[in-house]
């Protein structure tokens, strides 16, 4: 028999061909009983080896193909390249040294390649059996090209960390001079030194012909394309998986070798343990069992959260909490709680906002008691059993949501606590799916990129190519006609689903009793990211039993943070969030109105129009909107928001069913029904009710089968008729495959509730924090500042001396308004807008200008920086935009000289002499200011949307009687309107057949809108299409999904010319007033009239003069009150003279 010693999984990243289930099915069809994995200095695929192995009768042999550095493995500027060597774990110490030294080469040793040198090598060297490895091994290398000195000295370095007993020399079939050189001098070196050989044969991939596949894997990885030249190849050898006849072809004269495999196989012996509970220690008082910590702990909670003395316990809540306790001490979890409450209240102590649940953990009492969750059990009907089933014990799976902003401060609570050596988070793998493996090996091919984007796009998204190949027409056309697109086709499916990238896994957190590397291979993040993830993944990590959290980071908790902050800070209050009324009235009206813009879980445009139709009353109501709100269930909620309304009747199958089913109106929405009619008609106990869960969500016809026959016997039992019990079964089915977790819903309800009454309460707060969280997303600011806008809340430009580096509520006279954020200015960086903020509260506001740019000594303050904060209005207090960016050089100058002296005076002999202190001053020039157009059209550029006015409302009141504005198409569904706008943003996309299309939005300073430009449309006018054109679009109205849309069927560019014309029209019914100043003399108004004459129109002008008294004066001029003329006027007086009404 002949073992595969040397084998690599996907897991050897972008090199090994193979997954894990090839192996083992590959070795299983090759009847042998054994097999190692040998991932590139991995070893992240161990333990999904080692169960599967397991699970088919094969002998694991846990291994990794190890980098030796030649040198100290500290050294960044290496000689030479490291060595490759074969190490496999004989025994348990084996594989604790290989996870140590796993870890250490990738967290001490890194250097393009994980890497440990000889030093440690021999100290984590106990139970290791060593393979000299490839052509890149420390004796091949020197073997091939004669340096025999050197190959001789590193056999004595092998020979001293592993002994005689634990090396082999390995020899390899691969058809080439330098191969065949290195087996012939290994043989001889064996034979002088009395060493065992061995032979592998270094498995990328499973069959001969894989190779031109692990061939396009290996482009991908290299970033080169099949064609080139000089590039990495394993083509014209064998890198497949052989079996004993193969190895035999090759080796016939060296069966003592072949046998060896199966010698070093029957010696490897690991066990890993995938059935103990491994949880870290928990400090105790002394004496004190976990399990009676715990209940003192619940006990305290009842005091806190009922108010209820320990000797004075209500039945329910005692009874309750008997049981859980007793289900806890039964399995083992004490502790788990235990460490879990500890963190999370320690970051409500630091004022982290803490989510009041996740998952199926609200639904314990213990929980709550001990604040580890904010929903309380009893009052909404959670169930225990959901999270912790005592008839199918599994370690409890609490998730946990912190505020996104400070999730970081209770990992690193966690690692202070157990030690930075037992705290780490979890890689992941990006696989390749099917979309992007057809446009990753198109690349490696050759072929262009529109040709594989039109093949990817013909695959429907979660689906595989070989299911799209089967049931898309047109994917099975090309593939069947087009040469091309099969030889694509097929690479694509021997490379789809393997892993493709490591990165860290969003929220999961290691936690162990014993230092990590007893456990589990370390490594870093990646590049500059010196996070330590462990290199099992999620599912290996919890199979060995070990503490994994999930320790999530919620955007709105964050937003809920810092709304409490500005609200205690603007006005003094401190809001407690458990204090919240839940039947807040402002609160109910705002998702009545479905005005949930920035409101967890309740802001897309088909739940704002659920809500309106819903009319929520009661936070019942929004639990169940959560649950609904996905695909299969959505279905329902027609039904469910009738019945709410009485306008339809709601009939039960049974009366039992309705205490169960009332809350939502007959309609099963939560899994926990489906327990409570299991246990209440069918008799089961809440532990089987859950099996029932999981059978039907599982959707196994075997499971189903039995549990039908299980639940309709039990209901006969319970005095239900055979009818009627077969009735219930049927339609619990249904609802059980969609049904929600009902602790979850009513987690996220209550975050989604409390968003929107911090909206509602009032909102200048909220949005203020709102918008600070997606500052980096110009999208969503311009989405969050549109509806303050529709909620009468003025959103303020930014402000040298108001603004800060987030979005500030502002008190004036006329109410709250927000100021635009510095850090949300495009082109100013954070740490300059720092910088101005904290001069600015540690010495006062900014006076001047040049006081401003004396007390800012930072490199920051350069070209780009400056010039934004001028173009978007930051100093308009001081000086017109047009004067500073005409003086934009000479302030930067006064600001270099400024630090330049600063820098110099310290060293001066005279500084501490008045004369030595030379005055500055700022010193600039005249120019004239900017036009309105032009400063919006900065606006937009730098802070993603107009501010301070909107370029297009003078003309959408010159085609008021044309077009139907943005904001009242809403009331328009299905029919065809003319809509008048500026372009803001262009998408486009390739459709499945190839063509372009494009997702286009509009805005006419009522509101905006998205218009969908199918491809004819767009064949027809596609140069119209531009940022900032102005456009007539004729279109039809869609409201599918609550967010109106224009299905686009004409449109024509609204150019100069029309809008003469326009203005022409209607300025004729105009008067264009212009309010003279005091003391304006004849010389001026000859000056004005001569500018007046020279833009003629049908507007007649009427003149205010001041001159001590105000005299109105109609004039015989009539002109075209364009910008043109705004502009001449406004240069030669101010644009507050100018007045055009009819």
């Amino acid at each position: 028999m002949f073992i595969n010693l040397h084998t690599h999984s996907h897991y050897s990243l972008l090199d090994g061909l193979a997954t894990i289930d090839h192996l083992v099915k590959a070795a299983k069809n090759k009847e042998v009983n054994a097999l190692a994995l040998t991932d590139h200095g991995v070893m992240s695929g161990v333990i999904e080896f080692y169960q599967k192995c397991k699970a088919n009768d094969i002998k694991p042999i846990i291994g990794v193909e190890a980098y030796i550095a030649t040198g100290d493995m500290h050294d960044r500027q290496p000689k030479s390249k490291p060595y490759h060597l074969i190490l496999l774990a004989e025994n348990n110490q084996g594989y604790k040294n290989l996870l140590k030294l796993t870890s250490l080469a990738h967290l001490d040793g890194f250097y393009y390649k994980p890497r440990v040198d000889w030093a440690t090598l021999k100290k984590y060297s106990e139970g290791l059996i060593a393979l000299t490895a490839c052509l890149g091994g420390p004796l091949a290398r020197h073997l091939k090209i004669g340096q025999y000195k050197q190959a001789d000295e590193n056999l004595k370095i092998l020979l001293d960390i592993f002994g005689p007993n634990n090396l082999y020399l390995e020899m390899q079939h691969l058809d080439n001079d330098d191969q065949k050189i290195v087996n012939q001098e290994l043989r001889k070196i064996a034979e002088q030194h009395n060493l065992p050989l061995v032979i592998t044969n270094d498995t990328h991939y499973i069959n001969t012909e894989d190779d031109k596949a692990h061939d396009v894997l290996l482009c991908i990885q290299t970033k080169h394309k099949e064609s080139d030249k000089n590039r990495m190849s394993y083509l014209g050898e064998d890198f497949s998986m052989l079996s004993e006849e193969d190895v035999l072809k090759h080796f016939p004269d060296d069966q003592k070798a072949i046998a060896n495999t199966v010698k070093i196989a029957e010696r490897c012996n690991v066990t890993i343990d995938l059935d103990t509970i491994q949880l870290p220690h928990y400090d105790l008082p002394a004496g004190v069992t976990a399990d009676q910590q715990l209940k003192n702990l619940s006990v305290e909670g009842v005091k806190t959260r009922f108010n209820y003395e320990a000797n004075n316990i209500p039945q329910n809540i005692q009874e309750r909490l008997d049981y859980e306790l007793g289900i806890i001490a039964k399995t083992g979890y004490a502790a788990y709680f235990l460490i879990v409450q500890d963190f999370v209240n320690w970051a409500k102590e630091q004022k982290i906002v803490v989510g009041p649940g996740r998952g199926s953990a609200a639904g314990s009492l213990v929980s709550y008691l001990t604040g580890i969750t904010n929903i309380d059990p009893l009052k909404y009907d959670l169930l225990f059993e959901r999270f912790l089933n005592p008839e199918r014990i599994s370690m409890p799976d609490i998730d946990l949501d912190f505020a996104d902003a400070r999730r970081d401060e209770v990992i690193r609570y966690v690692e202070d606590k157990y030690g930075k050596d037992h705290v780490a988070q979890i890689i992941t793998f990006g696989t390749m799916a099917a979309r992007a493996a057809v446009r990753d090996v198109g690349r490696a091919l050759g072929f262009g990129y529109g040709y594989c984007d039109r093949i990817a796009k013909m695959i429907p998204m979660f689906t595989s190519l070989q299911e799209s190949l089967d049931s898309v027409e047109e994917l099975k056309t090309l593939y069947e006609e087009d040469v091309d697109g099969q030889r694509l086709l097929d690479m694509a499916l021997k490379v789809e689903g393997l892993a493709r990238h490591s990165s860290v896994h969003a929220c999961g957190v290691l936690i162990t009793d014993n230092p990590l590397t007893d456990y589990v291979p370390l490594q870093y993040a990646a590049g500059d990211d010196k996070t330590i993830i462990s290199q099992y993944s999620l599912h290996p990590v919890e199979d060995l039993g070990l503490l994994k959290m999930d320790f999530l980071g919620l955007k709105n908790l964050t937003v809920i943070e810092q709304t409490l902050k500005i609200i205690e800070k603007t006005t003094g209050t401190k809001i407690d969030l458990d204090q919240l009324p839940l039947d807040d009235q402002k609160t109910f009206t705002l998702l009545q109105r479905g005005d949930t813009t920035g409101v967890f879980q309740l802001e897309s445009g088909g739940m704002k129009r659920y809500l309106k139709m819903l009319k929520a009353s009661s936070l019942e109501d929004i639990i169940a909107m959560v649950a609904l709100y996905r695909p299969g269930p959505m279905e329902f909620i027609p039904d469910f928001i009738a019945s709410k309304h009485g306008k339809k009747v709601v009939k039960y199958l049974h009366p039992k069913l309705e205490p169960i089913l009332a809350n939502t109106y007959g309609i099963a929405i939560y899994q926990e029904q489906i327990m409570h009619i299991a246990r209440q008609l069918a008799g089961l106990s809440y532990g089987q009710a859950d099996v029932l869960r999981k059978a039907v969500g599982k959707k196994i016809k075997k499971l189903l089968d039995e549990q039908e026959d299980v639940i309709v016997k039990g209901m006969i039992d319970n005095g239900i008729d055979k009818k009627t019990a077969q009735k219930i079964w049927e339609f619990i089915i249904p609802f059980a495959r969609y049904g929600f977790n009902r602790s979850h819903a009513a987690c996220y309800a209550m975050i989604a509730y409390q968003t929107a009454y911090l909206k509602a309460n009032p909102p200048a707060a909220f949005m203020a924090a709102l918008l600070t969280s997606d500052q980096d997303n110009i999208d969503r600011v311009t989405i969050e500042i549109n509806e303050c806008r529709k909620m009468g809340m003025d959103v303020l430009q930014p402000d040298i001396n108001e603004s800060f580096t987030t979005f500030a509520v502002i008190n004036e006279k006329q109410g709250k308004k927000i100021r635009f954020g510095l850090n949300a200015i495009k082109n100013v960086g954070h740490h300059i807008a720092e910088v101005i903020v904290e001069e600015r509260k540690d010495n006062g506001s900014y006076k001047t200008l040049e006081d401003f740019l004396s007390r800012i000594k930072d490199k920051d303050l350069n070209r780009k920086s400056l010039e934004s904060l001028i173009k978007c209005g930051a100093f308009d207090n001081f000086i017109s935009r047009g004067k500073a960016l005409g003086n934009l050089q000479t302030m930067l100058d006064f600001n270099k000289t400024i630090q330049n002296e600063e820098k110099t005076g310290q060293n001066n002999l005279f500084s501490g002499l008045p004369l030595a202190a030379p005055v500055f001053s700022l010193k600039l020039d005249d120019y004239p200011d900017i036009l309105t157009s032009q400063t919006l059209s900065w606006e937009k550029e730098l802070l993603g949307l107009y501010l301070s006015n909107h370029p297009f409302k003078e003309y959408l009141q010159l085609l008021k009687k044309q077009v139907t504005s943005l904001k009242a198409i809403k009331q328009k569904d299905g029919q065809v309107v003319k809509i008048a706008g500026i372009i803001t943003n262009i998408q486009k996309i390739i459709t499945r057949k190839g063509k372009a299309m494009l997702f286009v939005s509009i805005e006419d300073s009522t509101d905006n809108v998205e218009l969908l430009v199918f491809p004819k449309t767009l064949e027809k006018n596609s140069v119209i299409w531009q940022d900032e054109a102005m456009v007539i679009v004729t279109g039809k109205v869609s409201d599918k999904d609550g967010q109106a849309k224009i299905l686009v069927e004409d449109v024509k560019i609204l150019d100069e010319k029309s809008i003469q014309e326009l203005q022409k029209n209607q300025l004729a019914v105009n008067k264009l007033w212009l309010n003279l100043p005091e003391g304006f003399d004849k010389e001026k108004m000859q000056t004005l009239k001569d500018i007046l004459i020279k833009h003629p129109g049908n507007t007649p002008v009427y003149l205010k003069i001041n001159n001590g008294h105000t005299r109105k004066i109609k004039t015989d001029l009539k002109v075209l009150p364009d910008q043109k003329l705004k502009a001449k006027i406004t240069e030669f007086l101010d644009e507050t003279v100018w007045t055009l009404h009819d």
